[in-house]
């Protein structure tokens, strides 16, 4: 497995945990970091990924809000959120992911860990971003 999947995967399971219990974030990543070996640019790229969105997570909220209005954010499932949130962060606000990778690495993510419908979800929403926020120029 690739050492930037990886790190997404450790970022997820961090995400998950942050919100469903509200753990300190930097806490969270370091333990989740400590039971795997990835290398010093995955492990980076994972604590990014984390502070990232727990810093942005309101704004990010608003944005899946917004392109996934038929579910209240709160009522969206919480792996669902957390791999929508973790995606746009990417997508919007990091410059080093293309766009295709963050939305084919998202819908992996749906996959393996959400709903038999997690993976449509979440397609579908980060399509409905992309085309919105002018995001598509970057693929």
């Amino acid at each position: 497995m690739k050492a930037r999947h990886q790190a997404r995967i450790l970022a997820l399971q961090a995400l998950f945990e942050i919100d469903c219990t509200q753990h300190n974030p930097a806490v969270v990543i370091e333990r989740r970091l400590h039971d795997v070996q990835l290398p010093e640019a995955g492990e980076e790229f994972a604590r990014d990924l984390v502070r990232g969105v727990s810093e942005q997570r309101e704004q990010l909220d608003l944005l899946v809000g917004r392109y996934a209005p038929e579910w209240p954010v709160d009522q969206i499932a919480v792996i669902d959120r957390n791999i929508l949130r973790l995606a746009i962060y990417e997508i919007l606000m990091r410059n080093d992911t293309p766009v295709k990778v963050a939305i084919n690495e998202a819908v992996e993510l749906a996959k393996e860990f959400g709903s038999d419908s997690s993976g449509r979800f979440v397609n579908g929403v980060l399509g409905s971003l992309v085309s919105a926020e002018g995001t598509a120029s970057k693929l």
